[in-house]
């Protein structure tokens, strides 16, 4: 899990954090982040565009989150007053991300291929298939990766898949802990000429100290199709791919806007059985997550929420850590993802006692890639990680 700096506020009560007004440029943000544009939204852009704007800011703002493709195509269709060198700097990062995201939507195609020749499954989610069935336009997502979900079972295979088209693992295990972190990781990164990191396999959605058990294989055999390009890509479930944007947003605390505009326009496009999404939730743990994910898109994206949706809300928990995730996103303030306080939030965000004791259970035993760093044992010996891994963590609380 890659590390962000921690901030000092974190410390501050909930109601310090919620008395600080959110800024113009961050309200201008929320306003800009939408595909469809009602009349009220349209009049608050244009407003808050004509008043004391810092541009800087709010670009900074708006990369920070990555919603540059949607507030430039918003803003230069509505907005008034914008400096030209503003207007031109969100007219390159458009032309920017076009470019990137039509080679991501054609190296999804070529990979997809390859692997339906190899007689590989493998689910794409996020990336350009989330910008094309959310947002309608490829265009106007931000997104730097390709995420492909497949069984443990399949991981070589695809990994070899990935080599015959120039693909390599971004970091060099070994035999021996490539079958450790099969076991006990969730995900390997690959590279290409290209860049770095450009796709990740996972065969589990989450870590495993996450303690939110949603089989790989269910989430394939309920998959279906979305079309892209012309061309039909396997892609998650309706509700399935809901719920993994809520875990995707929760796992980062919601520390960007991004994702809770994919949860917005995922409720605002899709047809969604909320009798199955909501006995899923139910059955993994993470209706709280799912409730505070849909608190946020009310209150920071002013979604209108279907009454299936409202009812997630009556959870008393679901407003008191909404208002603290939203104030902090509001700051653009970060956690430190190793830290005893992101830990404590996670737990907070699980309702039921026995999903809390197992995420602790397993957030103590769990061993990863820095326990194997840590210390040099022979594969015989690997159980005693979990020991390793149970005295890092104390001593880093301690």
């Amino acid at each position: 899990m890659r590390l962000v700096s921690s901030d000092l506020s974190l410390a501050q009560p909930a109601s310090s954090l919620q008395k600080r007004a959110p800024s113009r440029e961050f309200d201008l943000l929320c306003a800009c982040a939408t595909v469809k544009l009602s009349p009220e939204r349209i009049a608050r852009i244009v407003a808050l565009s004509g008043s004391a704007v810092d541009w800087n800011e709010f670009l900074r703002l708006a990369e920070h989150h990555g919603l540059l493709p949607l507030v430039a195509r918003n803003l230069s269709a509505h907005a008034h007053g914008i400096p030209p060198q503003i207007g031109h700097s969100l007219r390159s990062a458009f032309d920017v991300n076009l470019r990137r995201n039509l080679w991501f939507a054609s190296e999804l195609a070529r990979i997809s291929d390859h692997f339906e020749k190899r007689r590989l499954r493998a689910i794409p989610y996020k990336g350009p298939l989330l910008a094309e069935s959310a947002y309608g336009d490829v265009a106007l997502r931000n997104f730097g990766d390709l995420d492909l979900l497949i069984l443990p079972s399949d991981f070589e295979r695809a990994k070899q898949a990935l080599a015959e088209l120039g693909y390599r693992p971004s970091s060099q295990h070994s035999p021996v802990e490539e079958r450790f972190w099969l076991r006990n990781g969730y995900e390997r990164s690959f590279d290409s000429e290209a860049g770095k990191y450009l796709v990740e396999l996972q065969w589990q959605l989450l870590p495993r100290f996450y303690a939110v058990d949603l089989p790989t294989g269910d989430l394939i055999a309920r998959s279906g199709y979305t079309s892209m390009g012309g061309r039909n890509f396997q892609s998650l479930s309706a509700e399935d791919s809901l719920l993994v944007l809520c875990l995707h947003a929760a796992k980062h605390l919601w520390t960007r806007l991004i994702w809770v505009c994919d949860i917005a326009e995922t409720l605002r496009t899709q047809a969604l059985d909320w009798s199955l999404l909501r006995a899923r939730a139910a059955e993994l743990g993470i209706l709280r997550i799912v409730g505070v994910s849909f608190w946020l898109t009310q209150r920071l994206l002013y979604c209108a929420l279907p009454e299936p949706a409202r009812s997630l809300l009556d959870d008393s928990e679901v407003s008191i850590l909404g208002e603290q995730f939203a104030a902090r996103l509001a700051r653009g303030a970060t956690y430190d993802f190793e830290s005893t306080d992101y830990f404590r939030l996670i737990w907070k965000l699980r309702e039921r006692r026995r999903d809390r004791s197992r995420y602790f259970f397993r957030l103590a035993v769990t061993p990863g890639e820095g326990d194997l760093r840590a210390v040099n044992l022979p594969e015989a010996m690997f159980p005693l990680y979990r020991v390793v891994r149970a005295a890092r963590l104390i001593r880093r609380i301690v």
